[in-house]
């Protein structure tokens, strides 16, 4: 298993990019999200990933981060998704956006993957919803790694400190947020829906504002 790859970027392609990793280049299928998101050729890049093995076909899928792969990894657990229908998800929604949307049942943010019907966006939704909330909570302890490294003055890689202390943040709220209400007896799917509802109307806050969010969703109507 080809878990990580770190080199150097060689070339760009509509929907791949070429790693040369010590003199041996890498051909990684990714979205236009982290085409987007990596830099020029001749820079360096680290790509986490994962191999589709078939009969006839190795195929390595690139993500900017270790939560986008195991996002692709949980969506092609579903019936009738497989590795490029996951790719279009998460090239659509990101990390983030496919947690939030199967939090809160939002199919209709699944379906505008390109290739993804309305059937098995609602199949996405359904299977994944007791699912999700433990992936958010592993996303707080991997977040750090999120994002793509850049190269500094000195050769070496590192994510920019503002950026990486922001995501850190919000994920680390986001997480203990969800354990907190796991605590008070709430169910996963409705407490990830919950903080999920809370962090999209009011990003950035902390930890004990985004629980008093949520239980207000959460709280009896009428």
């Amino acid at each position: 298993m080809i878990g990580r790859l770190a080199g150097r970027l060689d070339y760009r392609g509509p929907d791949h990019v070429m790693v040369d990793v010590d003199g041996v280049g890498y051909v990684v299928s990714v979205s236009e999200r982290t085409l987007a998101a990596l830099p020029g050729p001749g820079k360096s890049v680290v790509l986490y990933t994962d191999l589709l093995v078939r009969e006839d076909l190795l195929q390595l899928f690139g993500f900017v981060s270790p939560i986008e792969r195991e996002w692709h990894r949980l969506l092609m657990t579903v019936q009738g998704v497989g590795a490029k229908a996951s790719v279009a998800i998460l090239g659509t929604l990101g990390a983030e956006g496919i947690s939030r949307a199967i939090s809160i049942g939002d199919w209709a943010a699944v379906r505008a993957a390109p290739g993804v019907g309305p059937r098995i966006a609602q199949r996405v939704v359904n299977e994944l919803k007791d699912k999700a909330p433990s992936l958010m909570a592993l996303g707080g302890a991997i977040a750090s790694h999120d994002g793509p490294p850049v190269e500094t003055a000195n050769g070496t890689d590192e994510v920019p400190e503002a950026a990486s202390s922001q995501r850190d943040g919000n994920a680390v709220a986001q997480s203990e947020a969800l354990s907190a209400l796991s605590n008070l007896g709430y169910g996963p799917s409705e407490a990830a829906r919950a903080v999920a509802e809370a962090s999209g109307a009011e990003p950035g806050v902390g930890t004990e504002e985004l629980i008093r969010s949520a239980l207000r969703l959460l709280a009896p109507k009428g």
